[in-house]
């Protein structure tokens, strides 16, 4: 099989270009390093294959070359949901292209997105959530920590990354509530329920000094080396505490706040209330888990009704 030779001056000139892009993104839109790291990855896939003598740079391509890549993509098993992201990459660098007048005409702007299937979030049961919170021994240290942080989730609802990002400052336990820097560099405050305040104030007075052992950091969540616990280590936590649990269901990082949505739904909550304490722009977005509250319902029914 032949080497496929990569134009390395083409790819490098394709690079810059790239992150310039990102260098706007992060400055106008404040998005995370988690999310542009995407949007590079998607980037340098399309330079890669044009540099291998698909065409002359990434300014160059035409929406027929986008299609050849595309195609491409999915010959190789990129799943749909996969192809719509990058698309929307795509999309964003061409727009940004045509707006700094290095294109006159965006060859993204007529390619079709492919069809997507809703898919629902995996959630969990409320006994399910009971088991993962009593998971952890809190009576070490970290266990208390892990269980502080698994309280917090499920009574607020945060995405993984708002909760390993927040500082202290971000608590006011006085007023219940939790201050969250959320996509977008958009701000909403959540309130966190008593359950998740006992917890935090004993973790904050008590057991996070004991783990920091006189190391400094503005971080709530710490770890033992006395910085602030990152995603990837948190997701392990959950898988953990999962397995402990006895809980079999497959489980995303998010499986905590699709718990909270699902559950308030459940107990009545108004679907607007609940857009605004996940911190979703738009309804849509929100109106998926209506769909897991209805199923729940028709279970309840089916199996308690005396003709269900």
């Amino acid at each position: 099989m032949s080497k496929v030779l990569i134009n390395k001056q083409q790819l490098e000139l394709d690079e810059a270009l790239i992150e310039r892009f990102i260098d706007s993104l992060w400055m106008e839109n404040g998005l995370s390093q988690h999310t542009l790291s995407a949007y590079r990855q998607d980037l340098m896939g399309l330079s890669k294959w044009t540099a291998a003598g698909n065409a002359e740079t990434l300014e160059s391509l035409q929406k027929n070359d986008l299609y050849r890549y595309m195609t491409l993509r999915v010959s190789q098993g990129t799943k749909s949901r996969s192809i719509a992201r990058w698309l929307s990459t795509v999309r964003r660098f061409y727009q940004y292209l045509v707006r700094e007048m290095i294109l006159k005409d965006d060859p993204s702007a007529l390619l079709e997105s492919p069809k997507l299937g809703r898919a629902l979030p995996t959630s969990l049961s409320e006994t399910e959530v009971e088991d993962l919170l009593n998971s952890p021994n809190t009576d070490d240290s970290l266990g208390f920590r892990d269980r502080c942080m698994l309280e917090l989730l499920y009574a607020t609802g945060l995405r993984v990354s708002e909760l390993v990002e927040m500082d202290l400052v971000s608590l006011s336990l006085s007023h219940g509530v939790v201050r969250v820097i959320g996509k977008g560099s958009k701000e909403r405050l959540v309130p966190m329920g008593e359950e998740a305040i006992v917890w935090l104030q004993d973790y904050i007075k008590k057991i996070r000094p004991d783990i920091l052992n006189g190391r400094q950091t503005n971080k709530l969540f710490v770890t033992k080396r006395g910085d602030g616990m990152t995603r990837q280590a948190f997701w392990y936590i959950i898988k953990k505490y999962a397995q402990i649990a006895g809980i079999r269901t497959k489980l995303s990082p998010h499986v905590l706040r699709h718990a909270f949505a699902t559950h308030l739904l459940n107990h009545g909550a108004d679907l607007r209330v609940v857009q605004m304490l996940l911190g979703h722009t738009d309804l849509s977005t929100t109106q998926i888990y209506t769909h897991i509250a209805r199923q729940r319902l028709k279970s309840l029914h089916a199996e308690h009704h005396p003709r269900g």
